[in-house]
């Protein structure tokens, strides 16, 4: 999860420090504006363009990113739409793209936003808040089968106790009502997990439920896999990929895309494990205590690619 402090910023400017004649930086992930600042302060010549799906997150940058003038621009909308938006915003290609996946710490420490199992608030954990039309927790929590609910906590939860908390939920559901609070869920998960497995967990036995229902409502996964497609359409002569992921489905996702490229010849990767934060920086911010950092170098596609 993405914390108020930037995860892994040193090796992000590390990074950028070599790309020749840096001009454009693309941060798909705008939330609170972190990254951005610290790459417009760091480098009086480059210009960024912030995008995120947050209305709230795009508001909260902007207003801290006024002092760099027209050096900064934020876009409200998804990264898997990263090439339109580039062509709307009327840029030529960025020298790099950085994406910081996951969550953001302003979300989670918005309890009417639903992402946090650690309060009170509505079961609705969509990234776009201001799409009426988007699915929410609430609706999977309460109309999706047994068999659905413990398919997306297996997978996208990654949970070896999916199917008993499915049960739990369904039993609720049918003798209760509907569970409708981040608490009430939370209440249901604990009930339904005998107490020598919780203490086996060692954390909030909701932690993973939450993150399934949030990928699953913000078809999370497809989304990171569009974008990265999106940096192969629009790669001009060369441009460095840069993703910090926060668990294995991301990270996984990111290692098979830079390979699939390194295969076919699109580029290089300056190294072939992830960078991970050093024990002072998670000791700092905790959040950053499951990160890694990988990095691709995409040269432009004679192919295909924009060279604009």
């Amino acid at each position: 999860m993405s914390g108020h402090i930037p995860v892994m910023l040193r090796e992000v400017c590390e990074i950028l420090d070599t790309i020749p004649s840096i001009r454009l930086v693309v941060d798909a992930t705008l939330g609170s504006g972190g990254y951005s600042e610290a790459i417009l302060s760091k480098w009086q010549k480059v210009a960024v363009l912030g995008i995120d799906q947050d209305p709230q997150a795009i508001e909260s940058a902007r207003r801290r990113l006024i002092p760099f003038g027209d050096r900064f621009r934020a876009v409200h909308g998804n990264f898997k739409d990263l090439s339109l938006i580039l062509d709307e915003a009327g840029v030529s290609a960025p020298d790099a793209i950085l994406f910081d996946l996951g969550i953001s710490s302003m979300q989670v420490d918005t309890p009417d936003r639903g992402f946090s199992f650690q309060g009170k608030g509505p079961l609705d954990m969509r990234m776009n808040s201001a799409d009426d039309h988007n699915l929410m927790a609430a609706d999977i929590v309460n109309t999706y089968s047994m068999r659905d609910l413990t398919r997306i906590f297996r997978i996208y939860g990654e949970e070896s106790f999916a199917a008993q908390i499915a049960r739990g939920i369904i039993r609720y559901r049918e003798n209760t009502g509907p569970i409708l609070e981040t608490d009430t869920l939370v209440m249901v998960i604990r009930e339904t997990l005998p107490a020598p497995v919780q203490r086996k967990m060692g954390r909030n036995p909701a932690r993973k439920i939450f993150q399934a229902l949030r990928i699953a409502v913000n078809d999370e996964l497809e989304v990171l896999e569009n974008a990265l497609d999106e940096c192969d359409k629009i790669a001009g002569n060369r441009v460095t990929v840069i993703a910090v992921s926060y668990h294995s489905l991301e990270d996984r996702i990111v290692k098979r895309k830079f390979r699939e490229w390194l295969l076919v010849d699109r580029g290089e990767m300056p190294f072939r494990k992830p960078l991970v934060p050093g024990p002072e920086e998670i000791e700092e911010n905790w959040r950053s205590r499951s990160a890694k950092l990988r990095v691709f170098h995409l040269k432009g596609d004679a192919r295909g690619g924009k060279n604009r």
